[in-house]
């Protein structure tokens, strides 16, 4: 007698898992982050070009620092947010040592894997509130950091062209 094995679930969200996962990537419309802050000249991470708020240094860690806050409230009930809005900006505009620049990247770069991982989860219900949040939902804060990720990635573009360093035309 042949065993009778369980319909196999489908996932009815996996193509806005998807989507969700290429808009937090980046590309199509947005640069990628490695477009973006890829060979980034090290003479350059704490210059301010005239008239700019930000140093590419500062613009940098405020992405790590958001998008680790957001990654982090999105996962664990006991996660403590920064304080508003000092917390998420380095206090320095230029890298503390030599290291510090692709050790940022790297978190940052960890910390989105993190996210991919999570909304690509068929575990993870991507509509349901966080329930330690104030009605966030898992897609919410996924959809927050791939727009601000695409604003500040817009921005250390536009650095880069102002210090002359964009190779991409």
């Amino acid at each position: 007698m042949p065993v009778k094995r369980k319909p196999r679930r489908t996932d009815p969200h996996r193509a806005l898992r998807d989507h969700v996962i290429e808009l937090l990537r980046g590309g199509h419309a947005h640069v990628t982050l490695r477009e973006a802050i890829g060979d980034w000249p090290v003479a350059l991470r704490g210059t301010r070009p005239a008239g700019q708020p930000f140093t590419p240094w500062r613009l940098l860690e405020h992405v790590r620092i958001s998008q680790w806050d957001i990654v982090e409230f999105a996962k664990s009930a006991e996660h403590v947010s920064p304080e508003w809005p000092a917390g998420y900006w380095p206090q320095q505009d230029t890298p503390p040592d030599a290291a510090a620049w692709d050790t940022s990247v790297a978190q940052v770069e960890r910390d989105l894997r993190t996210m991919e991982r999570l909304v690509a989860d068929p575990k993870t219900d991507l509509f349901a509130r966080i329930p330690h949040g104030t009605g966030q939902t898992v897609l919410r804060e996924a959809l927050v950091l791939a727009d601000h990720n695409a604003y500040h990635l817009g921005q250390l573009v536009l650095l880069r062209r102002l210090l002359g360093a964009w190779k991409k035309d």
